[in-house]
């Protein structure tokens, strides 16, 4: 164990002296909860019911998580106590104090990853027939083999970078992955330090054989230095990664040319200060002391690995083509209605103005859905115009592509894109152009704000009248994410959502104030009195009160402080985050009647449900989908839009999604008084939520 691995451990033994998790207090940290959230992804990782591929999966997708979070929001608290802020959140933990538990608990996740790997997946699939080796295990005929692959196609793209008075350290690329090499001359004696960049466009598992038998990349070229630095005698090899503050630094209030300014800080990204540090455990203090002095870093932003780094490369692994490893597909389906119509030779737009449309993905298909929705809107004469808001669309989005056609048809095409959605900007800069090149009026929408609401208005001229058919959803206008997430979409032709819809567009890429809508709740203005107004109303009915949420996360003092008044007036409230959630749960004398799950599974919960009991009058329930959570950002910094249900048949629909969800005998994960969660799981008696909903869904259009 080196001074610089015991100097970490006393710093944050004793940084947790500062925080005791068990203080009264009536909200839960929103950094430790998102950490708390990243946990239980993990659990689906050592969870044995999980196919072995899906848990590699899983594994990936909270070391992914966990690097978005230190680029974000642990780059953000560096910032805070670099400006000497000490002002606490709402929690009454300061950035400082944040940090520290941050660190501690971060080194204690990271050390239960490499257990999950060495202890059970690696082992398991090994034993299924994927084996994953070390250099060293392979043999000679094995070794001949791969440093011949190494001297093809790894070799002519490596560039070993020297650090000596001529070459100054290298600047070290955000999340790239390197090899630090110590070197010595063996006649001079004069030792060198290098850094090898290893190459992003070839796999990170290499195949040693034409089978399923793979060798780390890094690995490889370890083992072939000599190739690199001949003459010299290798020292030290160890792999690391740098995480660098990747948050746009950008006051759009000032920026004459909002596209070109997010452009410019997408350049300035790659300069972020660093804020992570990667190694080895053992490795040696003077190439540590080194490291951290040219990376301008502290001790305790060292992330020490008992294994190899970045494991989001095991999506490599989670994609091979093995199908008794993997989820057994459940293809999506075409909404009844939908496919009746199909058949009878019926658009989309007749379909909703027989009834509205409600359409739940993965489930249902995106594609024959929303897709086919904007694709009849682009090849209609009868349309009009088209408007949208984009947020996260994918690279080869059919959806742009048709509002590229359309606009080319002479059809009026409209679309408020949000060029900040993060690590999306690339991309969404790339669709503003082509869309703008193409004749789409393309605008980013209000200053100071995201848009970050999902709603597209279709003007079509109807046999009877000029008709608005609106879409509005829960999750975003992307293809490939429609096939991971659970979300839900919205059709309908309904006057009044419609004259909303219009002047929510009018807002957006016009000059109009914010107005009264009729049915939509929008936010920022009204989104958040209109919610706390339903929260308060169900008070009043206080023990026959019922207040049910699904949402991503929830981080709101005013919300969550309602919610502590409901449930003191005696309303039952069940609330299903998948996230992040500040709210104390069965608190006694301030939550007793509050009760937190989280539902994780193959499909990431991705929907907003807000059902109020007495909502819509005394005897009738109210409920809302649409893109806004319950935070702050969500609620005043962001264009948001939730659309009430009122067809009873969609009603009923959300009821029987919510049932499943908060049934007593599903898998899910409990938020206790004591800020814990636990997973409630045992026996062969509990089911998988997700999979009793897909069931469902394929029974009911079987009907």
């Amino acid at each position: 164990m080196t001074f610089w691995r015991n100097r970490f451990l006393t710093n944050t033994r004793a940084s947790a002296d500062s925080y005791d998790e068990n203080i009264e207090q009536k909200y839960i940290n929103r950094e430790l909860s998102w950490l708390d959230f990243n946990d239980r992804v993990l659990t689906l990782a050592s969870d044995q019911r999980v196919p072995l591929l899906e848990r590699c999966r899983f594994l990936a997708i909270c070391s992914s998580n966990l690097d978005e979070f230190y680029q974000i929001r642990v780059a953000a608290l560096k910032d805070q106590v670099a400006g000497d802020v000490h002002t606490p959140t709402p929690d009454g933990l300061t950035p400082l104090q944040q940090l520290r538990e941050i660190t501690r608990r971060t080194q204690d996740f990271v050390n239960r990853q490499h257990l999950i790997w060495t202890e059970q997946l690696k082992p398991r699939l090994q034993n299924s027939g994927v084996v994953v080796v070390s250099w060293a295990e392979l043999s000679d005929d094995e070794h001949k083999k791969l440093s011949e692959d190494f001297d093809r196609r790894i070799f002519p793209v490596l560039t070993p970078l020297v650090v000596d008075p001529a070459h100054p350290f290298p600047y070290i690329s955000n999340l790239a992955l390197n090899l630090a090499v110590v070197a010595r001359d063996p006649q001079s004696g004069e030792q060198r330090f290098a850094r090898l960049k290893i190459p992003k466009n070839i796999s990170r598992f290499m195949r040693v054989d034409d089978g399923t038998k793979f060798v780390l990349l890094e690995e490889v070229v370890s083992a072939n230095l000599p190739r690199l630095f001949q003459g010299m005698t290798i020292e030290q090899c160890f792999v690391f990664r740098v995480t660098r503050n990747a948050d746009l630094s950008l006051d759009d209030e000032d920026a004459e040319d909002l596209l070109a300014a997010v452009e410019m800080e997408l350049r300035r990204r790659r300069f972020g200060r660093a804020v992570r540090l990667e190694i080895p455990v053992g490795t040696a203090e003077e190439t540590v002391d080194l490291m951290c002095q040219e990376l301008e870093i502290e001790v305790e932003d060292i992330s020490y690995h008992n294994g190899f780094i970045e494991m989001t490369a095991l999506n490599q692994l989670a994609s091979l083509d093995l199908p008794s490893m993997r989820f057994k597909p459940w293809p999506p389906l075409t909404a009844g209605r939908l496919m009746a119509a199909e058949l009878n030779g019926q658009s989309i737009f007749q379909v909703i103005r027989e009834r509205q449309l409600l359409v739940h993905h993965p489930h249902e298909s995106f594609s024959s859905s929303v897709e086919s929705f904007v694709a009849q809107a682009a090849s209609d004469p009868k349309v009009q115009s088209i408007k949208m808001t984009l947020y996260r669309t994918s690279g080869d989005s059919a959806i742009a592509k048709h509002l590229v056609r359309a606009a080319e048809s002479g059809k009026q095409v409209a679309v408020v894109l949000e060029i900040k959605a993060r690590f999306d900007e690339a991309r969404n800069i790339a669709w503003a152009k082509e869309l703008e090149y193409a004749g789409v009026h393309v605008t980013y929408g209000i200053v100071g704000l995201k848009t970050h609401s999902k709603c597209i208005l279709v003007v079509r001229e109807d046999s009877d009248q000029m008709r608005r058919y609106v879409h509005i959803g829960t999750g975003n206008y992307n293809s490939v994410t429609a096939r991971l997430y659970e979300d839900i979409g919205f059709f309908t032709c309904e006057e009044q959502i419609g004259s909303d819809a219009t002047e929510l567009f009018n807002y957006l890429t016009g000059y109009a104030k914010e107005p009264d809508y009729l049915r939509l709740f929008v936010a920022p203005h009204q989104l958040r009195p209109r919610i706390l107004e339903l929260i308060h109303r169900e008070s009043t009915f206080k023990d026959k009160g019922r207040i049910t949420l699904k949402m991503n996360s929830i981080s709101d003092p005013s919300i969550i402080d309602a919610l502590y008044a409901a449930s003191n007036a005696g309303v039952k409230i069940n609330l299903v985050v998948r996230g992040i959630c500040c709210l104390r749960a069965g608190v006694p004398g301030m939550s007793e009647n509050i009760e937190v799950r989280s539902i994780l599974g193959r499909y990431l919960e991705h929907s907003r449900i807000y059902r109020f009991e007495h909502g819509l009058d005394d005897e009738s329930p109210l409920h809302l989908i649409g893109s806004a959570d319950m935070m702050g950002r969500n609620l005043d910094g962001r264009v948001e839009v939730l659309v009430p249900l009122t067809h009873v048949k969609h009603r009923a629909w959300l009821d029987k999604v919510l049932g499943f969800l908060l049934a007593d005998d599903v898998a899910h994960f409990n938020l206790g008084s004591d800020n814990r969660w636990s997973k409630h799981d045992l026996g062969a008696e509990f089911g998988d939520a997700q999979q009793r909903l897909h069931e469902w869904v394929v029974a009911t259009q079987v009907r």
